[in-house]
């Protein structure tokens, strides 16, 4: 594995991408990857790496994809297949960019649809366990409700002003890539399904119960679709995203999903 430091740079799918890096305590094991939200960065993850990395003994590596925190800039307007791309082309190239042999793919919302499709899309992958955190496997009527809403919330300038803060002069593209697919009419057919029985590695898949992004419908699709092992985890008083809402609990399920990969040889 390339020697990482704690932030840094890599080459990938033609784009220079910021990334993270908490060293693991050991040698030969499962890198855990973190694969942001629609609205998310490395550093939007906030405590959430070192605390992951304090209570596996694992490394985490997070980065952010084109468009995204200090990232290089994509090109607008994104098409559909955007979580597709990123998931088939740019992924499998940061993995090896970074030296990442085998992972623990933690993805939230919809880098936990870009995990899903990675992990089923492609025979030959990288992925020991998927983590799922607010996963998207179809397009559901409070998602665009919520969407839309961001939506008036960013042209307001409220919205804006916060995600300044994280993405910089990349705060337009991260925004508008994003929301303009989701709200794009051909957007509503979109649909990952098919990827779930493909899937050949243990998964666990959490959701708040007050998700203003999606229902449990996402995870009954999961329960039906996949064959591999699954954890379902429903978190009271939590929104769409658990590890900031509930941060403790979060990296407790995580940390206990990790550690039965490993007494299962994984």
């Amino acid at each position: 594995m390339p020697q990482l430091s704690e932030q840094g740079y890599l080459y990938a799918a033609g784009k220079v991408l910021e990334y993270q890096y908490c060293a693991g305590s050991s040698t030969g094991k499962p890198t855990i990857v973190l694969l942001h939200e629609g609205l998310g960065c490395c550093a939007m993850w906030r405590k959430f790496p070192t605390q992951l990395n304090a209570a596996t003994g694992l490394a985490v590596f997070g980065y952010s994809r084109a468009g995204y925190g200090r990232s290089g800039a994509g090109r607008l307007p994104w098409p559909v297949s955007y979580m597709h791309d990123e998931a088939l082309e740019v992924l499998p190239q940061v993995l090896s960019a970074a030296g990442v042999g085998s992972a623990v793919l933690v993805g939230h919302s919809d880098g936990a649809s870009i995990a899903t499709i990675y992990a089923g899309g492609l025979k030959q992958n990288a992925a020991c366990g998927l983590v799922l955190m607010a996963p998207h496997f179809f397009v559901e009527d409070i998602s665009i409700k919520s969407i839309a809403k961001a939506r008036r919330a960013f042209d307001s300038g409220a919205l804006r002003s916060s995600l300044e803060k994280y993405h910089g002069p990349n705060t337009t593209e991260a925004f508008n890539g994003w929301n303009g697919a989701w709200l794009n009419p051909k957007f509503r057919k979109w649909n990952i399904t098919s990827y779930l029985p493909k899937i050949a590695v243990p998964v666990l898949a959490l959701q708040g119960a007050d998700d203003e992004y999606g229902t449990g419908a996402q995870l009954a699709a999961l329960e039906v679709e996949c064959a591999a092992p699954i954890k379902l985890e429903l978190i009271e008083e939590c929104g769409h995203a658990p590890y900031r809402d509930q941060p403790a609990l979060t990296t407790k399920v995580v940390a206990d999903f990790i550690a039965q990969l490993a007494e299962n040889g994984i």
